[in-house]
Formats: C-alpha cells, sequence, structure tokens
C-alpha cells in the first residue's frame, strides 16, 4: 500500500472501535496498555504502520472533541483528518451506551479537595500547541446529529470540580510567595470566588511578589491539556480591561496528576472565542 494512501472505511471502523472501547476503559480507571491495544489494531489493517495508527488516533480524538466528548490521554488532537472519519465516529459514538454512561459518570463526578503539599516543579507546564491554530475559523454550518453531546459543557458546571482546582490554584498562589519570602502576600491570597461572589470575572485574588495584584481565573477539567473550556462575557471583559494583571490559569488531568499552564493578559490573545450559546429575551 502506498504511504499516506487514504484509509478504507472498515479500516477507519476497527481505528474507531478500538479508540472508544480505550476512552472507555480510561473514564472508568480501568486500566489497559497502549502498545498492546495497537500491535491488535494493526493486524486488522492494510499494510499500515504503528505511526499511522498514533496519528489517527490522534485525529479520532480532534473528532471527539467537536462532538462535545473528551480524548484519551496522550492522543493529542490532530487536524486534517478524512471526511469519513466523522462520519465512523458519529454512528460508533451513538451506538455505544457503555461510553456514554462513562462520560456522564465522569462529567458528574464530585472532586475532592487537594490537601496534600503541592511540589510546583511537577504542576507547571508549558502552554501546549494545539495544531492549526493560525488557520481561519470555517463558518458556522449546523450539524443536527444525535452523537453531538454538551459533556464537556457539563463539566465545566461541575460545581465541586471548579471548586476543587480554584483551591488547589490558591494555595498553589500561597506557597509560591511563601518560597519567596513573602509570608505576608501569601496570607493576603484569597479565594474571591467563595468570599466575595463569582461576578468578578475572576476567582482568586494573588500577587506578584512585588506586591502587584494577580487576578487569576482558574479553570478546571478532569481530562487532557487540549480540552476546550468556556469563558463568560464577564471573563472576557475583565481580561481586557485588566490586561496586565489578569491571568488564565487552566488546570488539566485534576483527577490523576493535577498539572496547569498559565495565559497572561487578554484571554483573546491565546485563544479562537467562538458562541456556543445565546440568551433570548421576548421581544425584538
Amino acid at each position: 500500500m502506498p504511504r499516506g494512501s487514504d484509509w478504507s472505511r472498515v479500516e477507519v471502523e476497527a481505528c474507531v472501535a478500538d479508540y472508544l472501547r480505550m476512552l472507555t476503559l480510561e473514564l472508568n480507571g480501568q486500566r489497559f496498555n497502549k502498545a498492546e491495544h495497537a500491535n491488535a489494531l494493526l493486524k486488522k489493517l492494510d499494510g499500515r504502520s504503528r505511526q499511522s495508527v498514533e496519528f489517527k488516533h490522534c485525529n479520532i480524538s480532534s473528532v471527539m472533541l467537536v462532538l462535545g466528548y473528551p480524548y484519551v490521554d496522550g492522543y493529542k488532537p490532530r487536524g486534517n483528518y478524512q471526511a469519513i472519519l466523522v462520519d465512523v465516529v458519529e454512528s460508533q459514538v451513538e451506538h455505544s451506551p457503555g461510553l456514554q454512561e462513562a462520560v456522564q459518570a465522569a462529567v458528574f463526578r464530585p472532586a475532592a479537595e487537594l490537601t496534600a503539599q503541592i511540589d510546583p516543579t511537577l504542576v507547571w507546564v508549558p502552554v501546549p500547541v494545539a495544531t492549526q491554530v493560525a488557520e481561519a475559523r470555517a463558518p458556522y454550518e449546523p450539524c443536527f446529529s444525535a452523537s453531538r453531546r454538551d459533556y464537556l459543557a457539563e463539566e465545566a458546571r461541575n460545581r465541586s470540580l471548579g471548586r476543587a482546582g480554584e483551591l488547589f490554584v490558591a494555595d498553589l498562589e500561597a506557597q509560591r510567595l511563601m518560597a519567596a519570602g513573602k509570608k505576608r502576600l501569601a496570607g493576603r491570597v484569597e479565594h474571591v470566588a467563595a468570599t466575595r461572589g463569582d461576578g468578578l470575572g475572576y476567582d482568586v485574588h494573588s500577587f506578584d511578589t512585588n506586591g502587584r495584584d494577580r487576578l487569576i481565573e482558574v479553570k478546571t477539567t478532569s481530562f487532557g491539556s487540549l480540552t476546550p473550556f468556556f469563558v463568560s462575557r464577564n471573563e472576557l471583559a475583565r481580561s481586557n480591561r485588566d490586561e496586565s494583571i489578569f491571568r488564565l490559569y487552566r488546570v488539566f488531568d485534576f483527577r490523576k496528576q493535577p498539572r496547569l499552564f498559565e495565559l497572561p493578559g487578554t484571554i483573546t490573545n491565546h485563544c479562537l472565542i467562538e458562541a456556543s450559546t445565546f440568551l433570548a429575551r421576548l421581544g425584538v
């Protein structure tokens, strides 16, 4: 088979089925071996390489995010996938009750506050690089598909997960200031979302080591680093107005091994913003 040739539908179906099986196991907290899965899958394909299977799994991750699902950890989303891949993923997802149950359990599961001392060297990571971030966005086209879900939005509304992530960041900030010898500033770190409400456009009030304010909006997910997140109009406005002191901390893999990266300043300088819902009022 010539290198780079399109996958047949039979091959795509086998690859998607294997991917969804791994995702279901992962969401249920059951261990599996990716190498074993790949080796078994290769026997069903027409002379494909291990690398091409890995690439296809990353393509599937991208489709899963479009459909509102999490993706398998380690298979970072990559675009430029075959049109047939969307059809196959939609079909198999729609008829995968085990996957639906696993995702629902994962997004609604309560999260407990982390109480152990945090080692900053283990949690901070560089901002992940998404593929095709420089490409122009295509105009919106409705897609009335039964396979599409709002699971990522549901997780974003998981209040216990959001609160646990905010407390995680507040503790991390206090530890950072203590390590810098700024005990007084560390004692002033405030979880404002709890003490003053969530209408300020940020969640944690912290400080730089020179005493300058640091306004931190925390977005937490149990899924991978490239999982999209939701921001409010108020949070966008705050990031614009207080660009020099505003920071968004993206916390990911919270339940397994929490890590985070920082997006300083205006959110739109780092992210493509898409309208997902609208507030409707009677009248015109």
